[in-house]
């Protein structure tokens, strides 16, 4: 015994994880160590600083009430993401219920009709963007595919965040944003993703 105690003081300190070392019970520190971060998050997914500030105020909040249920599996900082990505569902829920607008495709158009011509070749031919690889460690482009989708409709800037960045499948995202049937929500899709690569065309590979 002598000679394990001796072996576990020369160790020196035991290193506590993330997770160990922040207090469940302490939402002041929630908010001093991770603040910052969460209404980052919260702003590149709804582009509106008041929106993101009540949604971070409200993770906060019901991180506080159900602290007891916080078991230390992962640490603070993924728990607060969690409830966050929660709070952001809910918030495009909500405004779901606002838009007055066609869940989809009354015109009857087909996602064949957004992409090809009668004759099978693309309605826009395609341009040379380079790696992708590249271009995501590129921030002017990304600022510019941030202002791209600002500019989208309300449901379109909805299906693609939820979509692309929260990583909702198919039925979960037609659940959320009350829309009818899977082929609307994928003509949805594909007119987003046109309006975005022509405002990225326009605004990024200029001639």
């Amino acid at each position: 015994m002598q000679q394990r105690r001796r072996h576990s003081e020369d160790a020196g300190p035991v290193r506590m994880t993330e997770h160990q070392a922040e207090n469940p019970d302490d939402p002041d520190g929630w908010l001093n160590n991770h603040g910052d971060m969460l209404f980052r998050y919260a702003l590149s997914r709804v582009r509106d600083r008041h929106i993101a500030e009540d949604l971070v105020q409200e993770t906060l909040l019901a991180a506080f009430q159900a602290r007891g249920d916080y078991q230390q599996r992962s640490s603070i900082k993924t728990w607060l993401v969690g409830i966050l990505k929660h709070k952001i569902i809910d918030h495009f829920r909500k405004s779901a219920r606002e838009w007055s607008i066609p869940d989809g495709n009354p015109d009857g158009t087909t996602i064949e009709d957004l992409l090809f011509r009668s004759d099978g070749q693309w309605q826009q031919p395609l341009r040379d963007w380079g790696d992708p690889d590249n271009l995501l460690n590129q921030h002017q482009f990304l600022d510019i595919l941030a202002d791209c989708i600002e500019q989208l409709p309300a449901r379109m800037k909805a299906v693609f965040t939820l979509r692309e960045f929260e990583g909702l499948t198919t039925e979960e995202l037609c659940k959320v944003l009350e829309i009818s049937t899977t082929n609307n929500l994928w003509v949805i899709l594909s007119r987003t993703r046109l309006r975005l690569r022509e405002c990225l065309e326009k605004n990024w590979l200029k001639d």
